[in-house]
């Protein structure tokens, strides 16, 4: 009776260790087949571009995240392997895979700021809220890290020398709070995101206008944020243990947010792209067609809304046509052609 009772703990840790193993592995296979999916699109929309902030931030997230998940899979694999762990190890790396994933957040959350901050045309006010509060959140993050790294050895004291495949897999105390502050901040750049994207509708429904880019793209911003609120939501279940789902390590998540990111900035450039800005215009019947094949590496700047001229909506206003622009394509974008009914 007595060795079932040890036995049972033992087998749980077991299995607890064994299935980061292989969803790793779908991690990974996923960042993979959609990077494949997506080069051209890369090639296409990136590549040509002179070097600017949009530019650097995709190709930053897009092969970070690959890093990252090849980081995971080694890692984890490698520590499965008797005699590699122990204490220190397992206590330092701990804190390494938080912090490297940290790491990938918080820039798709510089990006997310970026999109904000173009949303609202560029408001201070909304930039200097945004940048304290994620200021804020890092300090969080960090605060809880070095409360749950020095707390660490103690929790996992008693599991350390079994023969489990790996570092234990055991959550207590408050790691559970650990991606909170990240999560909390989300929520609110999707608040952000989600009372532009009303305010834009209740303005199209009142004017009888339809769907133009600048909505469209407005909503594809709110999917992406909401779907990286819900990820971040969902790891924090996971830890609490409220989803009875057993922990299958940073893989998944990692490749979420790495994906849903370069998804949306894909989708920027794309309607960015002078082709389908001067398909656009061809559609309303709206627009001068010339000034929509502009080179590809154009400054760009936040939607300031339609300049009307001589009966037609000219979505490049002199107005932001320096090159002292912000050089953001991509990230922060032009007006988009709006159509009236």
């Amino acid at each position: 009776m007595s060795s079932e009772t040890e036995s049972s703990p033992f087998a749980a840790l077991y299995r607890g260790n064994l299935i980061p193993l292989h969803a790793v592995l779908v991690g990974l296979t996923w960042i993979v087949h959609d990077y494949f999916v997506t080069l051209e699109d890369e090639i296409r929309y990136i590549w040509p571009q002179n070097r600017n902030i949009g530019k650097i931030m995709f190709l930053w997230v897009r092969y970070y995240s690959i890093a990252l998940l090849l980081f995971d899979t080694v890692q984890i694999h490698v520590f499965s392997i008797p005699g590699i762990t122990s204490d220190n190890l397992c206590v330092a790396m701990d804190s390494i895979i938080r912090v490297v994933g940290a790491i990938s957040l918080w820039s798709v959350e510089i990006i997310m700021q970026l999109r904000v901050y173009a949303l609202f045309k560029c408001s201070k006010k909304v930039a200097v809220i945004n940048a304290v509060l994620f200021a804020g959140s890092i300090a969080g993050f960090s605060w809880i890290l070095i409360h749950n790294a020095v707390r660490r050895r103690a929790v996992i004291a008693y599991a350390i020398h079994l023969p489990l495949p790996g570092c234990p897999v055991i959550h207590t105390g408050i790691e559970w709070a650990q991606w909170v502050p990240a999560t909390a901040y989300e929520g609110v750049l999707f608040g952000f995101a989600l009372f532009k994207t009303l305010e834009s509708t209740a303005g199209r429904i009142q004017k009888g206008r339809r769907v133009s880019l600048y909505s469209l793209l407005l909503r594809d911003n709110i999917l992406y944020f909401f779907a990286i609120s819900c990820i971040l939501v969902f790891n924090n279940l996971m830890v609490v243990g409220v989803t009875k789902i057993p922990w299958f390590s940073y893989g998944p998540f990692h490749a979420a947010v790495g994906v849903l990111t370069t998804r949306m900035l894909l989708n920027l450039q794309k309607a960015a792209s002078p082709d389908i800005i001067a398909s656009t215009f061809e559609r309303s019947g709206s627009g001068n067609t010339e000034k929509s094949s502009r080179q590809t590496d154009l400054p760009w700047r936040a939607a300031s809304g339609p300049t009307r001229r001589s009966g037609s909506i000219d979505s490049y206003s002199t107005e932001h046509s320096s090159p002292n622009t912000f050089p953001m394509r991509g990230i922060i974008d032009l007006e988009a052609p709006v159509t009236t009914a």
